[in-house]
């Protein structure tokens, strides 16, 4: 992603060189190949895109696994979804976040450059969502020396969780200040066509998420109540139009995640948790998601309805009648190349869910079930489908004034968005997941990722102090917000 950004910028030097053919010999003599400053707003595509396109991909053949929503078919015999880890299993996403951290870093620097406070907002909460990812799927991370090797620090000290959480929390406060700057946008946006008060909205509801992982640790639900009791001061989204959804085309330079359809179709199968939760419910949602599953009866294959395979299977499927729901192409692939899909990083259904969370938490039953409703309500209608007038007349629907109860919704709603649902159900346990004789560590969920083993190598004095701040580098080592 890195490479499309600067051959834009190129593209942007070499025309102003053709339109400027009077200047001064050295001028005229720069390397046009050698760009000395990016701007702010040339990073903001090459980040989101790059960001979305990998977390899709990795909520596919990651989250689905591990959270009961899908899994391999036929299974390798130590795959995610019977909770099979190894010590390489989050270096993709160590990589990844950093190489886009380093992104803002450029941000950031180039919009102080510029005294442009909005593209600085831009830039934190981009970091917020990065960063946020990054610490709940490992703990205690490199953050305030992270990006610093050009000022001669190559081995950064971890900042504890807590640290983090807290240095962004404020980060985000003073963005939302900072949106309403005069500073304007103007480079390439694919996430809010340049439009800051969107990008407000996204970093208040990033805010409210903050918040409301730490709940074991802080007040969070009067911190958020103090946020939802002042809309003017601080905006967050409002509807599936807010949302922090990118649209992709499917064409150069914006290529779907996969490369072809049947890469996203072929050897995946829904599980039955996630299908059986939304038969109960009736769930509009089903089509758009999945394919039906099939039997051959009397020489023909006919539809049976929607219909999984279990997670944590002992492999052996021999006995299975049918053929199980795989998922969907045309949400993610479809058949006509150019037609718009999306890669979601915050849907506005969390918004709704966060918000009943919060007011089934202070008492307020009314107002948690009518966020409630309308995080369902969004959920559905962000795939184009309708919810159905009678949907929370099915007993499984209705709002029962448990968190449980929206804990599955949320669940369901935040299908396809990196890790969230990993994240959610370690910080509350739900949804309950069933669990099998033939899942790893007795069934118990790891909590995070172990870290990179570059850093064993080359950073070993801090990383040894991360291991005794974290407790151990293992897959069941709970981070800060967990315990």
């Amino acid at each position: 992603m890195k490479i499309k950004y600067i051959s834009i910028a190129i593209l942007a030097t070499t025309l102003t060189g053709l339109n400027s053919c009077t200047d001064k010999f050295d001028e005229l003599n720069t390397d046009p190949n050698r760009i000395e400053m990016v701007t702010p707003g040339s990073l903001v595509t090459p980040t989101v895109y790059g960001m979305s396109t990998y977390f899709t991909l990795r909520s596919n053949d990651f989250t689905w696994e591990i959270m009961q929503t899908g899994l391999s078919n036929p299974s390798a015999a130590n795959g995610v979804h019977r909770y099979y880890f190894t010590e390489t299993s989050g270096n993709g996403t160590w990589t990844t976040c950093y190489r886009y951290l380093r992104n803002i870093r450029e941000m950031e620097q180039a919009a102080e450059r510029e005294g442009n406070s909005v593209y600085k907002a831009v830039a934190i909460t981009l970091k917020a969502y990065i960063v946020g990812i990054l610490t709940d799927s490992f703990g205690d991370v490199p953050f305030s020396e992270g990006l610093l090797a050009e000022e001669g620090i190559t081995q950064p000290k971890f900042d504890t969780q807590e640290q983090i959480y807290s240095n962004m929390t404020a980060a985000l406060e003073q963005a939302n200040v900072d949106y309403v700057s005069e500073g304007v946008m103007e480079g390439e946006d694919i996430l809010y066509r340049n439009d800051k008060t969107l990008w407000r909205k996204f970093n208040n509801s990033l805010l409210l998420r903050y918040y409301l992982r730490q709940s074991k640790r802080i007040d969070a639900y009067q911190k958020i109540k103090a946020i939802l009791d002042n809309p003017d001061d601080y905006p967050i989204f409002n509807s599936n139009d807010d949302a922090a959804i990118v649209r992709i085309s499917g064409l150069s330079p914006y290529d779907y995640a996969w490369g072809r359809r049947q890469d996203y179709v072929n050897f995946t199968a829904m599980a039955d948790f996630f299908v059986d939760n939304l038969n109960e419910l009736n769930d509009p949602r089903r089509p758009f998601i999945m394919t039906q599953a099939n039997r051959l009866v009397d020489g023909e294959i006919q539809n049976i309805g929607y219909r999984g395979i279990q997670s944590g299977h002992s492999g052996d499927l021999s006995g299975l009648d049918y053929n199980p729901s795989t998922p969907n192409g045309d949400l993610m692939y479809p058949n006509n190349v150019g037609t718009e899909i999306k890669e979601i990083i915050m849907p506005y259904s969390e918004v709704e869910f966060i918000k009943s969370e919060v007011y089934l938490g202070l008492g307020q039953a009314d107002l948690a079930k009518e966020a409630y409703e309308k995080g369902v309500q969004a959920s559905v209608e962000q795939y184009g489908g309708t919810l159905p007038e009678d949907y929370f007349s099915n007993e499984s629907a209705k709002f029962d004034g448990t968190l449980e109860r929206i804990m599955l919704q949320k669940y369901l709603g935040l299908f396809m968005v990196d890790y969230q649902q990993w994240f959610e159900y370690r910080r509350t346990g739900f949804p309950e997941l069933p669990t099998t004789p033939y899942m790893f560590y007795q069934g118990v969920m790891p909590s995070r990722f172990m870290y990179h083993a570059d850093v064993r190598r080359f950073n070993p004095e801090n990383y040894a102090k991360a291991v005794e701040q974290m407790g151990a580098d293992d897959f069941h080592t709970k981070v800060w917000w967990e315990k």
